[in-house]
């Protein structure tokens, strides 16, 4: 039965066949609690790990299609060469996941609501803690040297707290822009080096980090959580590297789509929230001036019929509704303010680095409006 430590309305288990309970073992082995999978009411074959001995990663992976496509994801971590990790799926879906495909080992977390992105890699790494958190898609494909790479990129450079992955023809980190709009970095580098931060879709943190910074912001919802949490990183003495080997396909935006409404409104909203939590006052004080200009570079675009905000029109979008989702965004940033300075304050007082030097790191890492419009 499940330890009565276990949240409630959060349910673990394995899928492996779909085949009646077996009864149990006479003496199970010891397991620790993070690994109690079994369900009675459910018709499924229970497998009996010893746990004693945990494993260096937890690749959480949130999803909210629950689709095949999660499915071939999960699959695919069954081909990792590096073997000492754990697979966990937190279900945002609020429906009964049914496994499609071979046989796979996962177990499960079963939020009551969509909790979003970054409380439910937060989950996963409080629920089964390791050494390392891997964040992951699940419309995200790893190549079998995914984790042994990123590994090892992080046990090289003890004071890089996160590591990037190479995602084809997407991205090898993020940039960031004077306004805080982030980026995907192109052209993608064929060699390992520094970068700003990793993309959420294929990530690799240290669990110190993780415990140190409180993961990612929950509040975020959806979109520059990934953003956010690389920057407070980053004032707190991290570095980020990437690992060029570490391959990952990806399907862009599959759960949200890539020019939805939804999308547009929190992109814009959090890009808010992050410069007021981590951005230096001095580069504070230009991001209205730059995010105005931004604004006109989309109107310019879309008059064009190129970049995002004709790709949201495009898609049947009214593009009308963008000026709103400002005004929205902006008003949700006067709500949140207090909490945000809040954060701001406690940044600051921990930081390792000045904010010369965090301006520096900005400049180095930086993407230029132009850009972020065409994308």
């Amino acid at each position: 039965q499940p330890s009565q430590q276990v949240p409630p309305q959060i349910h673990r288990r394995l899928l492996i066949e779909n085949e009646p309970v077996p009864k149990p073992p006479q003496r199970i082995p010891p397991v620790r609690r993070n690994c109690i999978l079994h369900t009675p009411e459910r018709r499924i074959h229970i497998r009996y790990t010893n746990c004693l001995r945990s494993p260096r990663v937890t690749v959480v992976i949130p999803t909210l299609s629950a689709d095949a496509a999660l499915w071939v994801c999960v699959q695919s971590l069954q081909h990792q060469s590096f073997r000492e990790f754990q697979t966990v799926i937190v279900d945002n879906s609020g429906r009964q996941l049914v496994r499609q495909g071979p046989p796979v080992e996962a177990s499960i977390l079963n939020p009551p609501a969509n909790i979003g992105f970054g409380a439910a890699i937060n989950l996963g790494a409080r629920e089964f803690p390791a050494e390392f958190i891997a964040a992951l898609n699940d419309d995200a494909l790893p190549d079998p040297h995914w984790l042994a790479t990123l590994v090892a990129a992080l046990d090289a450079h003890p004071r890089a707290g996160m590591a990037a992955s190479h995602i084809e023809n997407e991205s090898a980190g993020l940039l960031i822009a004077i306004d805080g709009s982030s980026k995907q970095r192109l052209p993608i580098p064929t060699e390992d080096d520094d970068c700003l931060l990793p993309s959420g879709a294929a990530a690799l943190y240290r669990l110190e980090l993780f415990t140190v910074l409180g993961g990612f912001d929950e509040s975020f919802f959806l979109y520059c959580e990934d953003t956010d949490l690389g920057l407070r990183a980053h004032w707190a003495g991290w570095s980020c590297r990437y690992a060029a080997a570490a391959r990952v396909l990806h399907r862009y935006s599959h759960s949200a789509g890539r020019a939805s409404a939804l999308k547009a409104y929190l992109v814009e909203r959090n890009r808010l929230f992050l410069v007021w939590k981590c951005f230096p006052l001095r580069r504070l004080a230009l991001v209205p001036f730059a995010a105005l200009w931004r604004y006109l570079l989309h109107l310019s675009a879309l008059l064009e019929g190129r970049g995002a905000a004709a790709e949201f029109r495009t898609s049947g979008q009214n593009p009308l509704q963008l000026p709103l989702f400002v005004l929205r965004a902006h008003w949700e940033l006067l709500l949140a303010l207090p909490r945000l300075l809040t954060a701001r304050r406690h940044i600051r007082r921990t930081a390792q680095v000045s904010p010369e030097a965090f301006c520096e790191l900005l400049d180095r890492h930086q993407i230029t409006l132009p850009e972020v419009a065409a994308a």
